[in-house]
């Protein structure tokens, strides 16, 4: 059987206000949609458990225990799947799903009655007048995931057959069959142990009352549609060392427990005792959101789904996932979503540890990039990130009131403006103007950071336009802090400096032609008048550097020429250069990125624009579009906003399917912007 994915969502899905997602019958009729359905059951280190509601795996990234062996990095793919079979009276019924090619074996997905994700990832299955139900679920902080069978109805017990099937793999890797296997398990007292690789952490899984049989064997050809689509290897061999068995009794449930961890499955550990205390955590957390959150349907499913980013890094430090299932923590990223992530949900706590964990990580007036997946040197090829740091920092200390946070870090405030006027690496300095340069052949350096080999898809060497608006803020924000710390000397020294930029630009990216600002100003070809987003940032941040008439003139470019319902084109369409369908291999998609291709995090900054310069309407505008993300948490990745959508309408959800800085960003706006929470204060630098 070839399976085929269509182009956009199922439409029986689109309903705004579900507070979960929730698939009956007839929506899981559709192999097809099924397949393009993603849950995500992340552990709070960086790893996770993963499929599509049909059960089979789609991508290299799906998997039952992923762990982060070195939390968030060092992601491995180890436990890949349960293959199950539930033997009946009249005979065995597979349950599992798998892509082979020109073939799905078995075809379990055929019995699904019910998906939801709440209280955890929940499939019902049917088999005549039996009922079974399996949950899923990670536990927080721990390289853990649970699997609880529930054999709610049956005339007789059943005996339930587990075929484990292990990759033992980086998780950006395939496995092939090899002869460096680990072809032998360990099983006494229901707990098996298996290390596939001698490189490889050991996987402890406990079946209670459950009983081994060593029938080892390569499985052949697992194929992963997802990673075709992307233009990447797609083929994988998976490797079991034997059978696994118990029996179910109607009624009752048998809870296996799966981890790298000996504690979560030694002697005396209950495996249903863990999975009640996660269920419990999980209901904690969400009876903390704030209750204007609670009672508003988009905005508790974006609480939720905010949640799955927030991790651990190292022993003491949290940091923010960029996304799933393939990125690690940026630094523009997390400055981004730390507002939204953190603040609106009340995790100061968590917002405190991010943002140590990055102030830690400064090199030369720079806070990473990136960390990298192996956990070495960071890097920090970004102009960005650090002024997004001061952004995110400023309203930390805003909404918690931790100033003394900020007194901690004042030295290093003020260490990292006076490298930005000195010079730092990557052509990053502050020019006779007052405005920010950045930028040399071969380097990326802005959020638009498409690279392929050698090639900079957008290289935006010179001045772009929403660096000076961060910059320009970054100023104020120190200003305000030498104020509040008595520098005096700082305070007005910063503040001067806003004010030369801030004129500056008005001088220097006011276009008339499109009554809108231009992209780059002093660029290897003079200045650049591509219609893109990225000046929506000179309206959205708290310190405005345009006058009214002009925020509105910009407001209507971007509105005209940008706006979907799933956020900001990169690119007009009218631009010769635009990119309208973002697929294919990585050179054809990575051409995309950022030519046409929408970017959900956008929609942030555009509805706090909106709001500030729309007019008497602008916040019901505001609602409907935030409203309109309730059929994306049930589009792609279940209970989240995917990274990146189509230029093109409709809009089809691509790249990862679950992404911090969107779910963040429509969270800040629906608290700050919509419900009018924790709103900075607004001034505009063109005022003295």
């Amino acid at each position: 059987m070839q399976v085929r994915f269509p182009g956009f969502f199922c439409p029986h899905l689109a309903r705004t206000g579900s507070p979960i997602a929730h698939l009956d019958r007839k929506q899981l009729l559709d192999l097809n949609h099924t397949l393009r359905w993603e849950w995500l059951e992340p552990n709070g280190l960086g790893g996770w458990a993963a499929s599509t509601v049909a059960g089979a795996h789609t991508r290299r990234y799906h998997g039952l225990l992923v762990a982060a062996v070195q939390p968030p990095v060092d992601r491995r793919v180890l436990l890949s799947r349960l293959d199950e079979t539930l033997h009946l009276e009249d005979g065995p019924v597979e349950l599992s799903c798998s892509l082979f090619p020109n073939a799905v074996h078995p075809q379990g997905h055929d019995l699904l009655t019910e998906f939801s994700t709440e209280p955890v990832s929940t499939c019902r299955y049917q088999i005549g007048d039996v009922v079974l139900e399996r949950l899923i679920a990670t536990v927080h902080g721990h390289n853990t995931t649970l699997m609880r069978y529930h054999l709610v109805a049956a005339p007789t017990p059943a005996r339930l057959e587990l075929r484990p099937l292990f990759a033992g793999r980086d998780y950006h890797q395939l496995m092939r069959r090899n002869d460096d296997i680990q072809r032998t398990a360990h099983f006494d007292q229901g707990l098996l142990s298996y290390q596939s690789y001698e490189n490889q952490p050991t996987v402890y899984l406990r079946l209670p009352g459950g009983h081994f049989e060593a029938d080892p064997h390569w499985y052949y050809n697992y194929q992963y549609p997802r990673e075709e689509e992307r233009g990447l290897d797609f083929e994988e061999d998976l490797f079991s060392p034997g059978l696994l068995t118990a029996v179910l009794h109607p009624g009752e449930h048998l809870t296996i427990v799966t981890s790298i961890d000996a504690e979560d499955v030694r002697d005396g550990v209950q495996p249903d005792a863990l999975f009640e205390q996660e269920l419990q955590r999980r209901q904690q957390q969400q009876t903390a959101c704030p209750e204007l959150l609670q009672s508003d349907d988009v905005g508790r499913r974006l609480v939720q789904a905010a949640s799955h980013f927030l991790v651990q890094r190292g022993d003491s430090r949290s940091t923010i996932l960029a996304g799933y299932p393939w990125f690690t923590d940026w630094g523009r990223d997390t400055m981004i979503a730390l507002p939204g992530t953190c603040l609106v949900t009340r995790r100061f706590g968590e917002a405190r540890r991010v943002l140590l964990a990055f102030a830690e990580a400064s090199s030369g007036g720079m806070i990473p990039n990136r960390f990298p997946d192996a956990g070495d040197v960071p890097d920090y090829n970004t102009v960005d990130a650090t002024l997004w740091f001061f952004h995110a920092l400023r309203r930390y200390v805003d909404v918690s009131g931790d100033e003394e946070f900020a007194r901690e870090h004042w030295p290093l405030l003020k260490q990292i403006l006076d490298a930005h006027r000195r010079g730092l690496r990557f052509g990053i300095g502050v020019d006779t103007d007052g405005l920010l340069c950045a930028g040399q052949d071969g380097t990326q350096l802005t959020w638009m950071d498409a690279k392929v080999g050698d090639w900079v898809v957008t290289p935006r060497i010179g001045k772009p336009v929403e660096i000076q608006a961060l910059w320009i803020n970054a100023l104020h924000t120190a200003a305000h802090f030498a104020r509040r710390f008595h520098d005096s000397a700082t305070a007005e020294s910063c503040a001067s400096d806003a004010h030369r930029a801030t004129t500056s630009f008005n001088r220097r990216f006011w276009n008339p032609k499109r009554r809108c600002l231009y992209d780059i100003v002093d660029g290897p070809d003079g200045d650049d008048d591509s219609i893109r987003p990225n000046q929506i940032f000179a309206l959205s941040l708290p310190v405005t550097i345009v006058d009214t008439d002009r925020a509105q003139q910009i407001l209507a470019a971007v509105e005209r020429e940008l706006l979907t319902p799933r956020g900001l084109r990169s690119l007009s369409p009218a631009d010769p250069g635009y990119r309208g369908i973002y697929q294919g291999p990585p050179v054809e998609r990575d051409g995309a990125y950022h030519q046409g291709t929408v970017w959900g995090w956008l929609m942030g900054p555009y509805i706090s624009a909106l709001v500030r310069f729309g007019g008497a309407d602008a916040t019901g505008r505001a609602r409907q579009l935030i409203d309109g993300f309730g059929a994306q948490l049930d589009e792609a990745g279940l209970d989240s906003l995917s990274e990146i959508f189509d230029g093109d309408a409709p809009h089809a959800p691509k790249g990862c399917f679950a992404q911090a800085w969107s779910v963040a960003e429509v969270l800040r706006a629906l608290w700050e912007d919509v419900l009018e929470q924790d709103r900075p204060e607004w001034s505009n630098a063109l005022c003295p």
